[in-house]
């Protein structure tokens, strides 16, 4: 028997947010039925304790994909999403009741939600970070350049990243703007887990600019080679980029977000 078809209660004990749980339960077995699941390397997720985990960005339905395996594997997700989501009357709502972490993209308050992530992983929590920090614009939906937060999130904190490709959420979801799900023909979630993204030696820059870019570029990489593994294909030498408009030599990424 697949992990997903068995009950959240044999799954997932740890405590949580009565709403949280709730919403878990009903929404889980739904997606069970609605979806498949091509769940790999869950064993190397942790179970406990503070971790971060990174992963590919290719449809507004990539939350309640990743979601689903998160919690299905016993951590309940703490996701870092656009502010915005905060605004809208039942979205909003939620995000605040089940514990989501809201980022102020493009503004000075920004590095304040690295400040809410590092608490929550103080508590011990799943943090999960989107590095791109919006769908990928690529072209044929390989990840694009990252974002820095994460890897300067894991040299401050010392907390491993785990990074995640996932795979046909965007057949539910296509596109980079919200719409009704497409459940058929019935899609096949796939997710898979690799090894946390060494980091070690740049702990002791942990507060430098170059550092946490030479940690964004390695998180890219680890989860593009995880895309590739899952569609069967090498990622591409270069990645898109959102302020040239176009792919750029992968080892600029670092250095130019």
């Amino acid at each position: 028997m697949s992990r997903a078809a068995l009950s959240l209660s044999a799954v997932n004990r740890a405590p949580v947010e009565p709403l949280f749980r709730q919403l878990a339960q009903l929404v889980g077995p739904v997606l069970r039925v609605v979806t498949k699941q091509d769940w790999r390397g869950g064993e190397k997720l942790p179970r406990t304790g503070p971790v971060i985990v990174v992963a590919n960005h290719i449809s507004n339905f990539d939350p309640v994909a990743l979601g689903h395996f998160l919690i299905w594997h016993g951590r309940w997700p703490r996701t870092l999403a656009k502010s915005e989501l905060w605004h809208l009357p039942v979205i909003g709502w939620l995000a605040r009741s089940l514990g989501q972490i809201p980022v102020e993209r493009r503004t000075v308050r920004a590095r304040e939600s690295l400040a809410a992530a590092a608490d929550a992983l103080a508590r011990g929590e799943c943090v999960v970070i989107y590095p791109e920090g919006t769908i990928t614009a690529d072209p044929d939906g390989w990840p694009m350049t990252g974002h820095p937060g994460a890897a300067r999130l894991a040299l401050q904190t010392g907390v491993s990243v785990v990074p995640i490709g996932q795979w046909g959420a965007h057949t539910v979801m296509p596109g980079r703007r919200a719409s009704v799900p497409r459940l058929l023909p019935r899609a096949t979630m796939q997710v898979l887990v690799g090894d946390p993204v060494d980091l070690s030696d740049l702990a002791e820059a942990s507060e430098s600019p170059t550092a946490a870019a030479e940690g964004s570029l390695r998180i890219m990489d680890a989860v593009s080679g995880l895309v590739g593994e899952l569609r069967g294909e090498v990622p591409p030498d270069q990645r898109y980029d959102l302020r040239a408009g176009k792919r750029i030599p992968r080892d600029w990424a670092g250095e130019v977000v």
